[in-house]
């Protein structure tokens, strides 16, 4: 079980607009830039993000029918500011993992009590960092 869609629209209405503005600084956090599906508008969503190997993987919260899930995954990507650094991020696949394996020790309990176990796995972009991260947070 995921976390509730009623707590996803309190989110999105309220905590997303503080939220935006201090994940891209937090461990663990950042900020995700993707481009809706069907309206084109550029949206900035604040979630989990943790780094791997090749790029970050984003818990899904909410549910693999979120728009910011789906609209990654139909872009095949976005960008990241995390940690104060932006990254361009591609090759978006949805995965289920029961293990949670793939994100930090210290996390695992807790995505496992949400009943997520379902991630966002992006692949870093060749040169695709910036200094600059994007203002604001508008997106779910």
């Amino acid at each position: 079980m995921v976390l509730p869609k009623t707590l996803a629209r309190f989110n999105r209405i309220a905590t997303n607009r503080v939220a935006g503005r201090i994940a891209p600084h937090m461990p663990g956090m950042g900020l995700l830039t993707h481009v809706g599906r069907r309206s084109g508008r550029r949206y900035r969503t604040p979630l989990n993000a943790f780094p791997t190997r090749d790029g970050y993987v984003l818990p899904v919260t909410y549910g693999a029918d979120s728009d910011w899930v789906r609209n990654v995954l139909a872009a095949g990507g976005g960008d990241l500011t995390t940690r104060g650094r932006t990254v361009r991020l591609e090759q978006a696949r949805l995965v289920t993992d029961r293990t949670r394996a793939a994100v930090p020790a210290v996390a695992r309990p807790l995505l496992g009590l949400a009943g997520v176990d379902e991630f966002v796995f992006l692949t870093e972009a060749a040169g695709g960092s910036s200094d600059t991260p994007p203002s604001g947070s508008d997106g779910d």
